[in-house]
């Protein structure tokens, strides 16, 4: 018997070893990945803007292409200055507003613009993306009003959408329904696509976030929630409600 306890003494103690040497190392690799993890939130953002930006500027140095080979500043300095093309860019966008925002100005847009709509192919595509741009960037544009909770795909799911356009007429009246408005439903992690939906007012609820807040949500996947305070007729309503 005593033997047997002296046999079997160090197996036990083998074992004991083995386990606090298996905890310390998963609390070793857990610190691990909590450090990689947070290395990524710092360094991927970045990472991903510096290879945005530097898209960005390559794009904007071909521009430099375009001018006469004397006028190029690579020829007359002799070596390549990064952004020069984006700096170009820059001044003959502000050069054109500049001529634009006159009435000489606006007579030769216009004269250009009924050039361009006798061209079928072209005046489709021209104006199209007119459009598009005058939404996004003027404040006259329609672009995304508000942020919308929407019944999507299904009922009791409900979608994230911006409300982009009211007072639809053919559409509103063919449906049936006396007020319809137009929804554009983003994707996630990326904004620019998605589908757009008409939907009945009445199943349209606004909520008080603005469009940059939105966008954030959406783009972060439900993560960046922005920070909201029950107004007090939503609680009077909450109250209400609570009573039937």
């Amino acid at each position: 018997m005593v033997e047997n306890c002296v046999f079997h003494a160090p197996c036990g103690q083998q074992t004991l070893h083995f386990m606090v040497f298996d905890n310390e190392r998963e609390r070793l690799m857990s610190r691990l990945r909590k450090y990689v993890i947070a290395g990524l939130l710092v360094w991927l953002p970045l990472g991903v803007t510096v290879l945005v930006l530097k898209l960005l500027v390559d794009v904007m140095d071909r521009t430099l292409l375009l001018l006469p080979s004397a006028w190029r500043p690579d020829e007359i300095l002799g070596f390549h200055i990064p952004g020069l093309g984006l700096l170009l860019s820059l001044a003959v966008v502000g050069i054109t507003g500049v001529v634009v925002a006159n009435l000489l100005g606006r007579r030769l847009i216009a004269f250009w613009e009924s050039f361009l709509s006798r061209i079928p192919l072209v005046r489709s595509i021209y104006l199209g993306v007119k459009q598009v741009v005058e939404t996004v960037f003027t404040t006259e544009g329609k672009s995304f009003r508000k942020v919308v909770l929407i019944e999507y795909p299904r009922r009791g799911t409900w979608c994230l959408a911006f409300l982009t356009g009211t007072g639809l007429g053919e559409v509103q009246a063919r449906t049936g329904h006396e007020d319809i408005v137009a929804v554009f439903v983003p994707t996630t992690p990326n904004p620019t696509s998605g589908f757009v939906l008409l939907v009945p007012t009445e199943d349209v609820r606004e909520l008080d976030m603005n469009v940059d807040d939105g966008l954030k949500l959406i783009i972060s996947m439900g993560v960046a929630v922005p920070k909201w305070t029950k107004q007090p007729k939503e609680e009077q309503k909450d109250t209400d409600s609570s009573k039937t």
